[in-house]
């Protein structure tokens, strides 16, 4: 756990955070809703939202953070960083080895496949894969059946 005081960081009833995870609140709040898995070796930098009843399997990063890189004569190091908020919505499955990256949310009760690494927002009952991901399925609700995109 590598927690500042300046920054929340909360974790709900029933929750978990399993070995070799690192939790960073440095740049921004880490808020882990109730019965939620933070699967062994995964990294969560803040600003970051995780729901309710969220599975995120081994080796997952959520970050909110990004190095800026504007200036191509200056060290990266020494160009500061931007944070924007991740949003993990209630009941979703985050498989193995995804990435996803600042600003991003993922709608409830969706799924992330394995090694993804997600860019840009994912709808509610929809998973996505790939690298960048992108939708495979939808859920229905009118037929109560998962589409194929």
């Amino acid at each position: 756990m590598d927690l500042l005081p300046f920054n929340d960081f909360r974790i709900g009833t029933g929750s978990v955070i399993e070995d070799f995870s690192t939790i960073n609140n440095g740049v921004g709040h880490v808020v882990i809703g109730a019965h939620s898995l933070i699967g062994m070796s995964n990294v969560v930098i803040g600003p970051v939202t995780i729901g309710d009843n969220v599975i995120m399997a081994q080796h997952v990063v959520v970050s909110g953070l990004n190095h800026n890189y504007t200036d191509p004569a200056l060290p990266i190091s020494r160009q500061g960083v931007s944070v924007k908020a991740v949003v993990i919505e209630d009941d979703c499955w985050i498989g193995a080895n995804a990435v996803i990256t600042s600003g991003v949310t993922v709608g409830k009760h969706s799924v992330v496949a394995a090694g993804s690494v997600v860019t840009r927002d994912v709808p509610p009952f929809s998973v996505v894969a790939g690298n960048p991901a992108r939708p495979v399925k939808r859920f229905d609700t009118g037929s109560g059946t998962w589409l194929r995109l």
